[in-house]
């Protein structure tokens, strides 16, 4: 996606449902710094003009020193409570719109298909919605507000300097606008290449300090610390290199400014000199002119840090906006007729960015209640076909119909949180006592007797604590509170000892009751429980074997025994 599509796109989700606080906060922006400019301006008019009238008693008396005087105290005043306003306007809504953005993300990502993309680089999604979500307030709070602001008050100070003399306010407002926009867009451009680089790093630094930390212990053992710890002081390195180029960018667009701002000054003496030499100008209003024209310079200091964040913005658009925008195309799973609970008609099979189907042409029916597994070499499909089961990829051709169905797939995905709420992923509804149904359901009824705080315990990382045949069992407690009427298991017992894996397989089918289990196994022990095998080969479906058939016993016999 392109820069400004996809500045675009966020823009739109920017302004969608917050556009007039948003726009409320770069106008009071822009009355802050307007407000700043009038009390500058009327002081020194105002100062001028005091000691102007002083040169003699008559002009001292008649002089008014209360209107000047309440107008200043008003701009004071003003320039206070809009500097307040603004700033809790702009933050407070730029806080909102990125927690949107951060769960519309993350909601994009968890629609079916999207989140398998994910397995193998976990910290992915993380890196979006942290890294990539923060980058994007600066698109508001450093390059939105600053430039309306600096607008807004450039043709103000203009339209006021051209009540004075047209010539000097358009002459003003031209020089302004080009060097005051153009020299943070030079800076735009000179940064695209140290932030992208700042970007890739920063990300490249904390992608290791994860796997630093989270596998510390495996390598200490294979002596490999010390060069992971070396990678991460070269990934830091990295990243000071990118923000020294950055720092000298945004001081340098700063100094710029400054100039800038004296040479508009500079040009302005001279022209309050000429107009005051053909008395075109009165002394106090000079004084208020050169004043207007220092402080008008004041908005595009702001904009110098937007300059150099702008590409880490556009870097962070082009990467969420896709899943921001769209969340892509539904993946329905029709219904069965009553009695059936998965029916393939001439299905083709084809995951995401595959070069070719993975199946080809299957045809089954199974009924409700059915145990079915699947079975077939590594690669046969039999993963897709549970994946297209469960809706999380759709079919390519063909027809397919399944009830709603509960998944337990091959890694089991505990999270740093109690018991309960694990547990409760799969029925946020239920109570302690259903909980405690299916953890003795599950064979964890041990387990829970000897955690000190019960259901409330904590979990570490991953389920750090327990072991991996009591990860599994909480995995089939899970399974078990699940209410749907179709079961689905990817190798349930994959890396489990004989004896666990045995009372694992025995829980799943004395608790599976009158429900539909599709099981994708290579193991004898799991599939030992089904009714009919399913054999998949080089992406189709070569035979279906029921038990009680001679063949049956034979299949059953051919796979792996542990």
């Amino acid at each position: 996606m392109s820069d400004l599509r996809a500045l675009g796109a966020v823009l739109r989700l920017f302004f969608n449902g917050r556009r007039g606080v948003l726009l409320a906060g770069i106008v009071l922006s822009a009355l802050a710094i307007a407000s700043g400019v009038a009390l500058l301006g009327l002081a020194g008019w105002f100062i001028t003009a005091t000691a102007i009238a002083g040169a003699s008693t008559a002009t001292a008396l008649a002089f008014d020193l209360f209107a000047p005087s309440a107008g200043i105290r008003f701009f004071a005043l003003a320039r206070t409570a809009t500097r307040y306003a603004e700033r809790l306007v702009t933050h407070d809504a730029t806080l909102a719109v990125l927690a949107e953005l951060r769960e519309r993300l993350f909601r994009g990502w968890s629609v079916p298909g999207a989140a398998g993309r994910l397995v193998n680089r976990p910290t992915a999604l993380l890196f979006r919605l942290t890294l990539d979500i923060d980058a994007l307030d600066s698109l508001y709070l450093r390059v939105l507000v600053p430039t309306g602001a600096a607008l807004a008050v450039t043709l103000g100070s203009a339209y006021a300097l051209a009540l004075v003399d047209p010539r000097l306010g358009l002459a003003f407002a031209v020089i302004v606008l080009l060097g005051g926009f153009g020299i943070p867009i030079w800076a735009v451009r000179a940064a695209r290449r140290p932030a992208r680089r700042r970007a890739h790093a920063l990300e490249v630094l904390r992608s290791r300090a994860v796997d630093l930390v989270a596998g510390q212990v495996d390598l200490l053992m294979a002596g490999r610390l010390g060069a992971r710890c070396d990678g991460l002081a070269e990934a830091d390195a990295r990243l000071a290199q990118a923000d020294d180029a950055l720092n000298r960018i945004e001081a340098g667009t700063g100094a710029a400014i400054s100039v800038l701002g004296w040479l508009v000054l500079a040009l302005a003496v001279i022209a309050v000199a000429a107009l005051s030499e053909v008395r075109a100008v009165e002394p106090a209003i000079a004084a208020l002119v050169l004043l207007v024209v220092l402080a008008s310079l004041d908005p595009f200091g702001l904009l110098r840090r937007g300059a150099v964040e702008l590409e880490r913005a556009l870097i962070a658009a082009r990467r969420v906006a896709p899943r921001l925008a769209s969340s892509g195309p539904a993946i329905t799973v029709e219904p069965p007729s009553p009695g059936i609970a998965v029916r393939l008609e001439q299905v083709d099979l084809r995951p995401e960015r595959a070069a070719r189907p993975a199946l080809i042409g299957l045809v089954l029916t199974v009924r409700t209640g059915e145990r079915i597994a699947l079975i077939g070499a590594s690669g046969a499909g039999k993963s897709t076909l549970i994946a297209a089961l469960a809706g999380e990829i759709g079919v390519a051709a063909g027809r397919l119909e399944a009830l709603a169905a509960t998944q337990l797939t091959q890694r089991t995905e505990l999270f740093q949180d109690s018991l309960a709420e694990n547990l409760r992923l799969a029925s946020p509804d239920a109570d302690d006592e259903e909980l405690i149904a299916a953890l003795d359901a599950a064979g964890l009824r041990d387990l829970l007797a000897r955690l000190p705080d019960g259901l409330a315990t904590r979990l570490g990382e991953g389920g750090l604590g327990l072991s991996g045949g009591q990860a599994r069992r909480l995995a089939l407690a899970r399974l078990v509170l699940s209410d749907a009427p179709l079961w689905l298991l990817d190798e349930p017992t994959e890396g489990l000892d004989a004896a666990t894996a045995d009372q694992v397989m025995a829980c799943l089918w004395a608790r599976a009751g009158d429900r539909t289990v599709i099981i994708a196994t290579h193991l004898e022990r799991e599939a030992a429980g089904a009714d009919r095998l399913v054999l998949l080969s080089q992406g189709r479906l070569e035979r279906v074997v029921a038990r009680g058939e001679p063949a049956f016993a034979t299949v059953l016999a051919g796979l792996r025994a542990r």
